[in-house]
C-alpha cells in the first residue's frame, strides 16, 4: 500500500490547538503499518471520551471541547482517521473501505491504547465508524453519544443535500477541503482557522480519503457495509447501553436520524437529549464548549471508573 504522509511543518502553529501528537502503527491489509495519530488531555485515570470526527475534518475539529472534558477530569482522545490529519494517507481509493476504517480505529482503541469502560463521541462519519464500532465490543463502552450521524444500512434514501454533497467532491478537479467544512458550519472561519483545515492537504495526492468517504456509504441494501451496519443495528437495539443523541438545530443532513435513534436504542430512553443550538452540521466548530457540557453530564451520569492504562 503506497501511503503519503503529511509534512509536520504543516501543523505549526495551530490556532488554539497546540497539544502535543502522538503516534502508533497499526496494521494494513497488506501485512505493512500505517502511522495513525491521536491528541489527547486529561488525567489518565479518568472516564475515557473518544472523540471521532468525520469528514473532510480531523481532530481539530474539537480544540474547543478538549479543554471542557479535560477540565471536567474526563481523558480526552481524539484520533485522526487514516487518510485525514496527521494520520497517513492511502494513495489510492480501493485503500479505502468502512470496514478498513473501523478496523483501524479499533486497533487504535484498543491494541494500542485499551480503552475500557469509554465513551464515544461520534458526529458524521466518526458516528458511522463509531458505532460500528460499539456495536462490535460493546464490553469496551460505557456509554454512546451521537451528534449528526447515523448508521446507514442502504435501505433508505439519502436526503439529496447529502447527493449533492457527494456529486460536488467525486466532480471537483481540485477539492477545497476547508470550504467544504466551511459549508457546514455557521460560524465563518477567519484565516487562520481556514488555513487549520487544509493543512493536512497539501495537494491533491493527499486528498484520496476525503473524495472516497463519501462513495462508502452504504446507498443501496446490496452496499459492502449493509450487512455490517444491519447487524450493528441488531445489537445496538438489544443492547441497554447508555446512548445520548446531541444533535443540532440546524443539520439538514442528518435531522432526521435523530428521532430514529431516540426511538430504537432502549439505551436513550428516560434521558434529556439536548438540542445544540446555533449549530450546523459541524457541531464541534460551531457550539464545541456547548456539546462538550452535554458530554460531561452525560459521562458524570454514568458513574464510569478508571480506564485501564
Amino acid at each position: 500500500m503506497r501511503t503519503l504522509r503529511t509534512p509536520e511543518e504543516r501543523f505549526a502553529r495551530l490556532p488554539g490547538f497546540d497539544l502535543p501528537p502522538h503516534y502508533a502503527d497499526v496494521p494494513d491489509p497488506d501485512g505493512g503499518t500505517l502511522r495513525m495519530a491521536w491528541v489527547e488531555d486529561g488525567p489518565a485515570g479518568g472516564p475515557a471520551v473518544l472523540l471521532l470526527h468525520g469528514e473532510p475534518s480531523w481532530s481539530y475539529l474539537y480544540r474547543t471541547m478538549i479543554p471542557v472534558l479535560a477540565g471536567a477530569g474526563l481523558r480526552a482522545i481524539a484520533p485522526d482517521l487514516i487518510g485525514f490529519g496527521r494520520s497517513d494517507k492511502p494513495a489510492a481509493p480501493a485503500d479505502h473501505s468502512y470496514a478498513r476504517h473501523v478496523e483501524w480505529v479499533r486497533a487504535l482503541a484498543f491494541d494500542v491504547l485499551d480503552l475500557r469502560a469509554v465513551t464515544l463521541v461520534g458526529q458524521d462519519w466518526g458516528g458511522l465508524i463509531g458505532l460500528r464500532l460499539a456495536a462490535e465490543h460493546l464490553d469496551r463502552f460505557a456509554g454512546l453519544i451521537a451528534s449528526n450521524t447515523g448508521l446507514p444500512t442502504g435501505d433508505r434514501d439519502m436526503p439529496e443535500v447529502w447527493w449533492k454533497f457527494r456529486r460536488a467532491v467525486e466532480k471537483a478537479p481540485e477539492l477545497d477541503v476547508a470550504r467544504l467544512v466551511q459549508s457546514g458550519c455557521r460560524t465563518p472561519f477567519t484565516p487562520e482557522v481556514h488555513a487549520a483545515y487544509d493543512a493536512p492537504f497539501p495537494d491533491e495526492t493527499f486528498k484520496v480519503a476525503p473524495r472516497a468517504m463519501p462513495t462508502l456509504v452504504p446507498t443501496r441494501p446490496d452496499d459492502p457495509a449493509t450487512e455490517a451496519n444491519r447487524a450493528a443495528w441488531a445489537t445496538l437495539t438489544a443492547s441497554d447501553v447508555p446512548f445520548l443523541c446531541a444533535f443540532s438545530d440546524g443539520d439538514p443532513i442528518t435531522a432526521a436520524m435523530e428521532p430514529v435513534l431516540r426511538a430504537a436504542m432502549p439505551g436513550a430512553a428516560g434521558r434529556a437529549h439536548p438540542t445544540i443550538t446555533g449549530a450546523g452540521h459541524f457541531v464541534q466548530e460551531d457550539a464545541g464548549p456547548q456539546l462538550a457540557d452535554a458530554v460531561v453530564r452525560f459521562v458524570t451520569s454514568l458513574r464510569v471508573g478508571p480506564t485501564q492504562q
